[in-house]
């Protein structure tokens, strides 16, 4: 078995509890109220911030110019395209370009990029793909099973379900997966077990994305 089939046994429950959350039923059969996703969709933007900064960390430490590259193309990518496609996104929400640019990240959100750019810049390359991994394969996992359940008629939770579902979103997350393994089999049995508690940790945090969103959850004090 590969290591990311290994994965497969923790990350199963986590994509079966998103997909079992209100918010992830209800953006799948088109019912679920703006205000939780314009949530969502904001602290997403918010998220896509440090997450940008997690591939500049992997084009730094990545050990080869081809996997250099990639995560370069990744950084220009969110930076230059995905971000832009977000605000298009948002403005179907009637969300402004100011009001992503003001959102303050929840706890949630926070703690998540926290921890992600803490294990990109203070972690091997490998810590840096698992930590990454749950995050692109939770979503295309989330999007795929929504896809098999059928279309909801709001086009714009559609267009979310069919981005994530899709081809181009596919194939990332494959060439994720693949260079985990790649990863895993160049590491000894301390590094696997590092590598699965990083990971877990992201996805646990993933689920919790979509329940701070549902809960719209706000700083205390």
């Amino acid at each position: 078995m590969s290591f990311t089939s290994d994965l497969g046994v923790v990350a199963d429950p986590v994509w079966d509890a998103i997909l079992e959350h209100p918010i992830v039923e209800e953006l799948g059969d088109g019912t679920l109220d703006r205000e939780p996703f314009k949530y969502w969709v904001r602290q997403d933007y918010v998220y896509l911030v440090d997450y940008a900064r997690v591939f500049a960390y992997g084009a730094t430490k990545a050990p080869d110019l081809e996997r250099m590259g990639t995560f370069a193309e990744l950084l220009d990518s969110t930076i230059n395209t995905e971000m832009d496609l977000h605000r298009e996104y948002a403005a179907e929400f009637s969300i402004s370009e100011a009001e992503l640019e003001r959102t303050e990240p929840s706890p949630t959100t926070r703690g998540y990029t926290d921890f992600l750019v803490r294990v990109a810049s203070t972690g091997t390359f490998g810590d840096l793909v698992a930590a990454l991994l749950p995050c692109m394969w939770g979503f295309n996992e989330t999007g795929k099973r929504l896809a098999d359940r059928g279309l909801p008629e709001d086009d714009r939770y559609a267009t979310w379900i069919e981005m994530y579902a899709g081809e181009e979103f596919t194939e990332l997350t494959t060439w994720c997966l693949d260079l985990m393994d790649d990863v895993a089999a160049d590491s000894n049995e301390a590094e696997r077990e590092r590598f699965q508690n990083l990971f877990r940790t992201s996805a646990r945090y993933e689920y919790r994305f979509w329940d701070a969103a549902w809960r719209q959850e706000e700083w205390s004090i």
